[in-house]
């Protein structure tokens, strides 16, 4: 009998176990991404319920840091009748009328406008307790992103706007593209000589790996309803009328942002709208801020002025989302959907 028939149920059987082995596999890899999910989303809501507003008084933390140098140059017997005496300016404030706030807001931009979410919290907040007279300050530092993104974070800013609420804006680094589309919310911008302020424009960026794909012999097929439902792809091989489609998509948008900006501040907007940055003391010449300074200085005076309260949004992000924001910061370093950066 040949070798070969009963080497045939051999091959059959070990076909079958190892079949058998790759959907116990699956299954469990299954089970495992459906428990992270379950686990993830309860730990989602559990971080919503827990997220918390926080109030720091400025005008304490700068007095606290006056007394400590204080302390190191004064006499012990006038370094105790100084905080004496602001024990009881302390007392006497508490039982004074309460005159006007201004309210601290801090804005760090990334390519997501991931902060939208607190300022959103904290916006309300604010809204819920203010009063005739209150101001917003607002420490804004973004080099611009997601165009639909940045454009809900310019739509809290306006809330304040629309309850009455004087808002400044202070730029210290960089409020560029989706920065300053936030930025000219304001009515007031206040930058240090050597920010980064403008880049009225938008861009969008993509990989296409269709070539590196077509070497390999390996097909890439892309489904779509819709004519211009994709119009250019990673993967696939783009056409001159998906990337015309783009262009177009993308001189609408920049249309709308010169509006937005032009709406706001009026200025040359053909000579500012190109997609420029400038820094802070070209950017005053232009008309794209009103001031020049630092945001310490802004924040020292309105404490001169009245009481500082800064408002913060606060709570720990879940598993899931730490890894979830690591794989989208490593993704749009390679992807950029159209957006006011750059």
């Amino acid at each position: 009998m040949p070798a070969h028939a009963f080497e045939e149920p051999a091959i059959t059987s070990f076909v079958s176990q190892y079949a058998l082995f790759l959907a116990e596999a699956v299954t469990l890899v299954l089970a495992a991404v459906a428990l992270v999910a379950t686990l993830g989303a309860f730990a989602r809501r559990k971080a919503r319920q827990t997220g918390e507003i926080k109030v720091t008084d400025v005008n304490r933390q700068l007095e606290a840091a006056g007394d400590r140098i204080e302390a190191a140059r004064l006499p012990k017997k006038a370094l105790k009748n100084l905080l004496k005496r602001r024990k009881a300016e302390r007392k006497a404030l508490q039982h004074a009328e309460a005159g006007p706030y201004s309210y601290l807001l801090d804005f760090k931009g990334d390519i997501r406008a991931s902060a939208f979410v607190a300022l959103r919290e904290e916006i309300t907040a604010i809204l819920q307790v203010a009063k005739p007279g209150d101001t917003v300050l607002l420490r804004l530092e973004s080099p611009g992103g997601m165009v639909n993104r940045y454009g809900l974070a310019a739509a809290q800013l306006l809330r304040l706007r629309d309850a009455k609420l004087p808002l400044t804006v202070m730029v210290d680094s960089v409020a560029a593209s989706g920065g300053y589309l936030m930025a000219v919310t304001a009515d007031k911008i206040v930058a240090s000589p050597f920010a980064l302020v403008g880049s009225i424009g938008v861009i969008s960026q993509i990989p296409n790996f269709h070539r590196w794909l077509q070497a390999r012999d390996i097909d890439w097929e892309q489904f779509t309803a819709g004519q211009y439902k994709r119009t250019v792809t990673v993967f696939g091989e783009n056409t001159e009328a998906g990337r015309a489609k783009l262009r177009e998509e993308l001189e609408e948008i920049h249309a709308r942002f010169r509006e937005f900006v032009h709406e706001r501040r009026q200025l040359d907007i053909d000579k500012v709208a190109t997609g420029e940055a400038w820094l802070g003391s070209r950017a005053l010449e232009l008309g794209l801020v009103d001031e020049l300074g630092t945001s310490d200085e802004v924040i020292r005076a309105a404490c001169k002025q009245g009481r500082v309260l800064q408002v913060s949004y606060q709570r720990k992000l879940t598993l899931p989302e730490r890894v979830r924001m690591s794989a989208q910061a490593a993704w749009d370093g390679i992807w950029q959907p159209p957006s006011p950066l750059g």
